[in-house]
């Protein structure tokens, strides 16, 4: 069984079918351009047709690897536009083996928050106004909506082709992989309570439904990854280390001192969804250059 024990073997995503939410840019684009890279048929999907379009373009023109990339409009916050992707894969592949749920938000920041020398911070009741007034109830729900209620319905909506997903590969299960953050990891707020809250709610969300799902014999595994500070969206096109402790708002800087690469986080959601994968359900990796491990955290 050694030959087992080749990275190529363990490792292995070459015919593999996934579907990245958030999928052409950023984190999204990282994992969903390493899955292609490795073999996978990857359908990156957003509301910008446009700019999953520029996504797949870019894969195509460079070439890289013997996956493929196949852009697939679809807004995760719309039970219609759900079913409509998942009739378009159920009837193109019949199957599906990776499912990423990375579609997400900051909602409503707080600024002013760790900036004692503010006049929200002349007193409680200022401080607590402020607070209050820095965000509506829609805003939040806007952000829960992004960032968790899609993840529950995105997930049951393509449960019955993730099952199948496992017909074609022995010993292979097919897999749900959440992007949650350190954000949901740490006690302080960063300036975005309901962001945050967001995210302690995916990596609660992400063991319920790996608990659920194993209790009931169904074939697919969950697990989520919470990354540090990466280049996305959400902070700029090039991170400094003096960023990363900005965007972190951390009282310990980062240990590693820099953004985290595609490398580091596309290398861990490989891990789990490939057949090194297989025995691990219900786990959370945080990918974080250390914040956790000297700031204050769940864990």
């Amino acid at each position: 069984m050694s030959h087992n024990l080749s990275l190529d073997k363990l490792f292995d995503l070459n015919d593999r079918i996934a579907l990245v939410t958030g999928g052409g840019t950023g984190i999204g684009w990282m994992i969903a351009e390493a899955l292609a890279v490795n073999g996978a048929r990857v359908y990156i999907t957003g509301r910008r047709k446009d700019v999953l379009e520029q996504a797949t373009a870019k894969f195509e023109r460079d070439n890289k690897g013997n996956g493929s990339v196949i852009p697939l409009p679809m807004d995760v916050t719309d039970k219609a536009s759900i079913l409509a992707g998942q009739e378009v894969v159920a009837s193109k592949e019949g199957k599906l083996h990776i499912l990423v749920n990375n579609a997400g938000i900051a909602g409503p920041m707080t600024p002013f928050l760790n900036d004692m020398n503010t006049p929200e911070h002349k007193s409680p009741e200022t401080l607590g106004r402020a607070l209050f007034d820095s965000a509506a109830f829609a805003d939040w729900s806007n952000v829960f909506s992004v960032n968790v209620f899609s993840i529950y319905f995105v997930t049951t909506a393509f449960l019955g082709l993730l099952a199948k997903g496992n017909d074609d590969v022995p010993g292979y299960t097919s897999s749900v992989i959440n992007i949650g953050s350190i954000s949901g990891n740490t006690k302080l707020a960063q300036n975005k309570f309901a962001y945050n809250s967001t995210k302690a709610a995916v990596t609660h969300l992400t063991k319920m439904l790996a608990t659920e799902l194993a209790l009931k014999k169904i074939p697919v595994r969950v697990c989520s990854v919470a990354p540090g500070v990466f280049e996305s969206e959400m902070t700029d096109a090039a991170i400094t280390p003096e960023m990363v402790n900005k965007h972190g708002q951390s009282i310990v800087p980062t240990p590693e001192n820099r953004a985290g690469t595609a490398q580091e986080l596309a290398g861990t959601v490989i891990y789990f969804v490939s057949p090194a994968g297989c025995y691990t359900t219900g786990q959370e990796i945080l990918v974080d250059g250390g914040y956790t491990a000297v700031n204050p955290s769940v864990r």
